[in-house]
């Protein structure tokens, strides 16, 4: 810190306050903006300075950022007990609201750094009103003051045991040079260690916040002050303080009982029969103390203070004492003042020690030759006629003969350089009169205004409001709204919920007002003419009513306005009350701190109906730091427990529904209204996808329920209590069971005590059975060898799969053998273990998978483990090439390298070295593994074992579909059991075939870990449906499904089709029933089958689409699964009545597919030129529409052989383009599908999964005698293929008009996501247009949708419909529209990085640097997937981004615009800085070097950035990042 220098004096205390803390309490105006403290507290924090005073390790202080409105103070009571010394940083706004906790903290050694506001002019009020609590007051004025003022506080507040505030005027040091951190040795000199440790090892009892605990500060507590006899402070020798006595019993009788462990203990010289008890901290102690500070401060370093300080002439017959902030200003007036100036030669006294009021040391200060005194108080908000400055100053210096016979006391305003002069000449005038006035204003009330401080509501928590908004719409009337205009009224108090209470009663009384008025001109107002009193008449019978209000509230404006009479003007300037507002106010969780909280209960206790909408903020990760110390109330259980009000407890980024239900019914509910908000944020500038994840975990774990509680239900019958989450809290569930509320929460299964559920018998047979289960245990025990533990960590099951082989293994050679995840066992056990083995794979950036990091964090650092009596070896699992830069290899296997090391360095013994699987070796990483294992088992004694019996193969894919029964598995069965949400590993893998996948939410798994919990499961469910096209009423059945049975958002894929997440098991067979009755289906839309055959939407030419997708929908039908099963599991009732809407008996046959069904998915789409916006070339079958010299469709360009999916780094795995075979007529097409199908089923590999899709059997094969294959099968042969033209791949936006005169207009739908926001309420649009809509619906491949065949008269109530709901935007970027991304984390399990919630992020960091270059409406292909499968096709977009760790991605260039090449690894492992920085100088140069029409990807060819890709098997070859590693 000595390097640095500083130059504000919240800088200078922050600094000092850093080295003097244990703790420090940073109270800031909000999390996002800091304060003149805790920016300087950050950096020293970040920086690792140590601190003279903290006990860390580390030795940095903790740091507290605490809200200025959360009751601050509440934070230091539990540190400073526990022994560390705590200091806050905090504006002067805190002090008066928490003055109960003053007079409590007074007699502790706590330290207060005030910087005084407002800042332009500083109210002292703020210092004053607390002058009595019992602290000591400090005050410094200028930057070098502040900081060694700073430092006498803390060192004061050791050795008196009391309080200290230090305050000050930020401003008044503003032209101030910067200074020099006091040196370290000053400091801990000052501080005196000894002084500092002795309070760190004597912890304080109590633990009450409001009573009085009677601790107070004693003498005896302290050691000894320096002995002062030859040190002069103020001209006065420290030795001559008279100590007045304090050991009267009767002063401190009360308090004997409760004295500090610390005080000492009674001198043995006190006599037996009287108690002896230590002296209070007395006036005269804290002088010794902070005089014997200052000496010692001014040895040291040279600078002097005095408790009050004398500026002026040894001998002048007037001065000022002035409590105000620029002392500066006044000195320097009176020192340049001119000799007939009337302030000329006077004196300024100022008071640096406030409190205790030292009245000896005031005269001592003021020279005798003083007769007049001006006191100048910088006090605004006055409470007595004599100011309290003035009353001190008048106790203290009496009036007599030869002393000061004149005191006038005076009002200081706002005075600057320009005004000083007129101001003092004012001030002694005044003084100099026969009669002075007292309490004579000096200067401006106020200062002159700047730019406003006024807080502002954070653009996250506006979420709520533009709901309210959306709701309620004029009728919403939110009292406390930031933007209000209250007169005369601080913002800080126009917040608080008294003050909001009161307007909106007071808002009430008006409108009662208001209607008694109408009343009145309804019978005898003087109106232009009868119109209006009929009007008024009729709303006067319904004005209580809201529907009915609302609706004679329009007529009766609109009547009034014609009238224009003076009445009808009269009434129209309250013509917002002509409708029932729903009133609102809107606070934070500070309101839920106990100072916040009397707000809340007036509100309750009044009954009044007010609605409250109370906004918490504390992220789930931060709940127990931010709760355990501060007692912050559940407003829901204390507003439950009056039992008249409404409660909802809610969270928008869980339920977005559920909010508006909850403000609805609130709304509705005649009485108090809690709406509490939950938006969990870190700051106020956080990523919404910060608080989606945090809602989650807080919502799913129960620490933040859903819940709505209406006290009104029981009059209907009906529970007071609907819980809209799975989990609940504690508390919660104690009050619902004490209001017998928890029926709507009893498990599936009830569980009964035992005395109903239980007698002798089958008690005694259960002992019996555990009895057995024993002894046949031990039995094995004794059976059995030496021990060995097998722990895996693994994230992809291959670390798991090789533990538990090995376990069977080791159990088949005579070992006891135990297999668990690394994060299961208990590490307190490791020093037992016998023999122990580790597999572990990689994960991210050379971290342990998720199973494996509790462990690797709980060893790692660890001092206490002895392993030497334990023999162990470590396998890990790695991809030498997946992080191909050279400083990036170190990640190679690095947990088990890593893990291999430490367990070394415990002192254990290493069974084998350490094995090193590397899936580049040409078995993967069973090379290393096999090499690995017989060492394992040579060094264990059991290499040479006979007879072991064979190992069984592991069970594949292809087995699991032969065994199944033709997709039946146990699918039915296991949808039954209610234990878990999951289902086995072989229905997951069936369960593809009928369209769903299992999954978990990834957001809240480590949580849910934490809790005990098993992840939650879900799944996603996926529609079949051909070409992407829905009728107006299957999009309302769909968005049904989604609000009712999914996550509330529904997902327009890549694969043109519906998709659901976040169904669970007990939701899935109603989901697919649904899914049923809207006549669609869900089979084979994943798995080894024929999928979703997609089709160019084609907006522009409708008749030849129907044409078109009339082929797909053949062509899916013709190559459907034919098996019954999906009908037996999903679309049957409990009675085992089919309830299907397609034919019944089908039999058990898969003509097409047989039994194993195909070795990989199949993908088939359409195209028509010139879109290619299906990307045809990306498929295994590609069909380009070829349109006849008539315009109808004539056949199609069959390709066969393209593909997305690879793997990071196995160059055996590539994406590929479609190869052609010719041209098909329509008739054939869906013939020949079938017969390409045929020849993957018979002739794809089935024994490796990644080499089994079509593209692999077309390259191993060959096109031809592929093409040979299939004409075998078909019995025709491919005619020449035709010629055609593709000219884009993106969807054209807006309007567009067909052949036949009708209307579409594409939506652009970011990602395919349909979701309500508070900021775009897209769902509910789309939903209320689909009630209206004539026409149909069309998916697009790129996950956006067309609302087509809208008639010419139907067009202005869409277009108004669109306006209303936002949903007539598509003014995005180029990039931004010609972008698309998979759904990644959170729900799916293959996801290595973001990918939709990313996106968006990174285009929207790339905009600016486009509107500079001029690229803004240039189409690039930008897409972004999380891991290589290739969902969102990639690979063949101009620019890529693949995951490959969490934040970190592949990036890839040169694809072809309308899809037609595929692109190239250009960087490897890059995180959003790098990209940022690789992109925005590529977009520069395109720009700059582009021909006229040349897109991005064709460009990175031509300028050499990137090699082009010709073919699938050249994908790896010659990629950028090799060269750069060769160079």
């Amino acid at each position: 810190m000595s390097n640095v220098k500083l130059r504000t004096p919240e800088e200078a205390v922050a600094t000092i306050a850093y080295l003097a803390s244990d703790v420090l309490v940073s109270v800031q105006p909000s999390l996002a903006s800091d304060s003149g403290f805790s920016s300087h507290l950050k950096k020293l924090a970040a920086s690792k300075a140590a601190s003279l005073v903290a006990t860390t390790s580390d030795a940095v202080p903790e740091i507290q950022s605490v809200r200025h409105n959360t009751d601050p103070l509440l934070s230091v009571f539990t540190p400073i007990r526990s022994g560390r010394l705590v200091s806050v940083t905090a504006t002067s706004g805190i002090l008066l609201p928490a003055v109960a906790h003053l007079y409590k903290l007074a007699n502790l050694p706590v330290v207060i750094h005030v910087a005084l506001e407002p800042k332009s002019f500083p109210d002292y009020s703020a210092i004053t009103s607390i002058r009595n609590s019992g602290w000591t007051f400090l005050q410094s004025w200028s930057l070098q003051e502040a900081q060694d003022i700073a430092l006498t506080a803390h060192a004061l507040a050791v050795r008196s045991g009391k309080g200290v505030i230090h305050f000050f005027d930020p401003a008044s040091s503003a032209g101030n040079e910067p200074i020099d951190p006091v040196s370290v040795d000053v400091a801990r000199s000052v501080l005196n260690m000894d002084n500092v440790r002795r309070f760190q090892s004597a912890p304080i009892a109590g633990s009450s916040i409001y009573a009085d605990d009677g601790r107070v500060a004693v003498a005896s507590e302290q050691p000894e002050p320096l002995a002062a006899g030859n040190i002069a402070v103020n001209g006065v020798s420290a030795s001559e303080v008279e100590v007045a006595s304090t050991t009267e019993t009767s002063q401190i009788s009360s308090k004997s009982s409760q004295q500090s462990a610390t005080s000492s203990p009674p001198s043995p010289s006190t006599a037996t029969t009287i108690e002896a008890v230590a002296p209070l901290v007395t006036s005269e102690d804290i002088y010794k103390y902070v005089a014997s500070i200052w000496s010692q401060l001014g040895e040291l370093v040279g600078r002097h203070y005095n408790p009050f300080e004398w500026k002026g002439p040894a001998k002048t017959e007037s001065c000022l004492f002035l409590f105000g902030s620029d002392v500066t200003l006044f000195s320097d007036a009176i020192a340049n003042a001119q000799t007939g100036d009337a302030f000329s030669n006077a004196g300024l006294i100022v008071p640096r020690l406030y409190r205790p009021w030292l009245g000896a040391k005031v005269l001592e200060a003021i020279p005798k030759s003083v007769k007049k005194v001006a006191v100048l108080e910088q006090v605004s908000r006055k409470t007595t006629k004599w100011g309290p400055i003035l009353i001190d100053v008048l106790t203290s210096v009496k009036s007599a003969v030869g002393g000061v016979e004149i005191i006038v006391g005076h009002q200081l305003g706002y005075i600057s350089k320009e005004t000083i002069n007129q101001a003092l000449r004012g001030v002694f005038q005044n003084l100099a009169s026969e009669k002075p006035v007292q309490n004579l204003e000096v200067g401006e009330r106020e200062a002159p205004r700047k730019p406003s401080d006024s807080p502002e509501k954070p653009k996250l928590e506006t979420a709520y409001t533009k709901i309210l908004d959306q709701l309620f719409g004029t009728r919403v009337y939110i009292a406390n709204s930031l933007d209000s205009d209250n007169a005369g009224v601080s913002t800080s108090i126009a917040a608080t919920p008294e003050y909001g209470f009161g307007s909106l009663l007071a808002r009430k009384e008006r409108r009662q007002k208001f209607v008694g008025e109408v009343k009145q001109a309804a019978s005898s107002g003087r109106f232009l003419t009868e119109v209006p009193k009929r009007s008024l008449a009729k709303w006067v019978a319904s004005a209580e009513d809201v529907k009915k209000s609302e609706e004679a509230a329009e007529d009766v404006v609109s009547k009034l306005t014609l009238d224009n009479s003076r009445l009808s003007r009269s009434l129209l300037e309250n013509k917002h009350f002509f409708r029932r507002q729903s009133l609102w106010l809107v606070g934070s969780d500070a309101w839920a701190y106990d100072l916040g909280n009397s707000g809340v209960h007036h509100v309750l206790a009044s009954g009044e109906n007010v609605n409250m909408l109370i906004i918490d903020s504390t992220p789930y990760s931060e709940r127990a730091a931010a709760d355990a110390n501060r007692r912050k109330k559940d407003i829901g259980l204390y507003a439950m427990n009056f039992g008249n009000a409404y409660v909802a407890s809610t969270a928008v980024y869980s339920s977005y529904t559920q909010v508006l239900q909850a403000m609805d019914e609130a709304d509705k509910f005649n009485g108090p209204s809690i709406v509490l908000a939950y938006l969990p944020y870190f700051g106020e500038h956080d990523s919404p996808l910060t608080v989606l994840q945090e809602t989650k975990k807080a919502v799913d774990l129960g620490y933040w329920p859903l819940y709505r509680w209406n006290p009104e239900n029981e009059k209907k019958g009906e529970p007071n209590f609907s819980l809209d989450s799975e989990r609940i809290k504690k508390e919660l569930k104690e009050f619902l069971d004490r209001d017998n509320q928890l029926t709507q929460l009893m498990r599936r299964d009830a569980q009964f005590g035992a005395a109903l559920s239980e007698d002798f018998g089958t008690e005694i047979r259960a002992q019996q059975k555990r009895k057995a289960k024993d002894a046949y245990n031990q039995l094995l025990e004794g059976l059995f060898g030496a021990p060995l533990t097998i722990l895996f960590a693994s994230d992809n099951g291959n670390a798991e799969s090789l533990a538990k082989r090995l376990g069977t293994r080791g159990r088949a050679r005579g070992l006891k053998t135990t297999v668990m995840a690394m994060e299961d066992y208990p590490v307190e056990d490791l020093p037992t273990e016998e023999n122990i083995v580790f597999i572990t794979s990689t994960a991210g950036q050379g971290e342990f998978p998720q199973n494996g990091k509790p462990f690797w964090d709980a060893i790692k650092d660890s001092t206490e483990l002895d392993l030497a009596s334990v023999r162990f070896s470590v396998m890990a699992l790695g991809d030498s090439h997946y992080w191909p830069r050279k400083e990036d290899r170190v990640y190679y296997n690095k947990p088990g390298k890593d893990l291999d090391r430490v367990l070394a360095n415990f002192g254990a013994t290493r069974l084998a070295d350490i094995g090193l699987g590397d899936d580049q070796d040409p078995d993967g990483y069973q090379t290393g593994y096999q090499e690995w294992e017989p060492k394992l088992w040579e060094a264990l004694g059991v290499a040479n074992v006979e007879g072991l019996p064979d190992e069984p193969p592991p069970i594949t894919n292809e087995d699991i579909k032969l065994a199944s029964n033709y997709l039946r598995g146990t699918i039915a069965e296991e949808l039954k059991d209610t234990s878990t949400g999951a289902i086995s590993a072989a229905n997951q893998q069936l369960t593809k075939f009928h369209g769903t996948y299992m999954q978990d939410d990834r957001d809240i798994r480590d949580e849910r870990k934490a809790q005990g919990l098993e992840p939650a499961y879900s799944f996603m469910i996926r529609c079949r449906l051909p070409g992407g096209v829905s009728t107006p009423k299957q999009w309302i059945q769909m968005d049904d499904i989604s609000t009712q049975l999914g996550n509330e958002t529904m997902k327009l894929t890549t694969r043109q089709t519906f998709q659901f997440h976040g169904v669970v098991k007990g939701k899935l067979k109603p989901a697919m029933q649904a899914i049923n009755r809207a006549l669609m289906t869900t089979i084979a839309a994943c798995g080894d089958v024929n999928r979703n055959v997609m089709c160019s939407p084609l907006p522009s030419q409708s008749r030849y689409h129907r044409e078109v997708h009339a082929c797909s929908k053949k062509i899916s039908d013709h190559l459907l699964p034919a098996t019954s099963a999906y009908h037996e599991i999903w679309l049957t009732d409990d009675d085992d009545k089919k309830t299907q809407v397609a034919g019944d008996a089908v039999q058990d046959f898969e003509p097409l597919y047989g039994p194993t069904y195909l070795p990989r998915k199949f993908k088939i789409s359409i195209a028509i030129p010139p879109h290619n916006d299906v990307d045809v070339y990306a498929h295994d079958i590609g069909l380009i529409a070829i349109k006849g010299n008539d315009g109808h469709l004539e056949g199609f360009n069959l390709l066969v052989g393209g593909g997305m999916g690879a793997t990071h780094n196995n160059k055996k795995t590539y994406p590929q383009t479609g190869r052609t075979l010719g041209f098909v007529k329509t008739a054939d097409v869906h013939i020949a599908c079938e017969k390409v199908m045929l020849v993957q089923r018979d002739f794809g590999d089935r024994k490796n999964r990644k080499h089994a899709r079509l593209k692999y059997t077309v390259d191993d094969l060959g096109v031809d005698v592929f093409k040979g294959k299939v004409e075998e099968h078909w019995g025709k042969r491919f005619e020449p293929a035709r010629p055609f033209h593709f000219d884009s791949n993106i969807d054209t936006f807006g309007w567009t008009k067909d052949e036949t005169g009708m209307n579409h207009f594409t939506f652009f739908i970011e990602n395919g996501r349909i979701e309500d926001t508070a900021d775009f309420r897209m769902k509910t649009g789309l939903r209320e247009i689909a009630k209206v809509h004539k026409g149909e619906f069309r998916l697009t491949p790129n996950q956006h949708l067309i609302l087509s065949n809208v008639a010419d008269e139907d067009v202005p109530a869409m277009k108004a419909l669109m306006a209303e709901y936002k949903l007539d935007n598509v003014q995005f970027s180029g990039l931004r529209l010609s972008s698309s991304a998979c759904v990644a984390f959170p729900t799916c399990g293959l996801a290595m990085a973001e990918s939709e919630r990313y996106l968006p992020v990174l285009i929207s960091k790339l905009e600016a640097c486009l509107e500079e270059n001029g690229l803004r409406q240039d189409s690039i292909v930008m897409r972004m997937t999380g891991c290589p499968n290739g969902c969102a096709r990639p690979w063949v977009a101009e620019v890529a981004f693949v995951g490959k760790a969490y934040g970190a991605y592949n990036m890839y260039l040169g694809g072809g615009y309308h899809g037609q090449r595929l692109n190239k690894l250009y960087r490897s492992s890059i995180k959003e800085d790098e990209i940022l920085d690789i992109m925005k100088p590529m977009l520069k140069r395109y720009a700059a070097e582009r021909n006229e029409g040349e897109h991005f990807g064709d460009w990175t060819i031509r300028a050499g950035i990137i090699k082009e890709t010709k073919d699938g098997r050249d994908f790896h070859e010659g990629v950028a990042e090799e060269e750069s590693d060769e160079e």
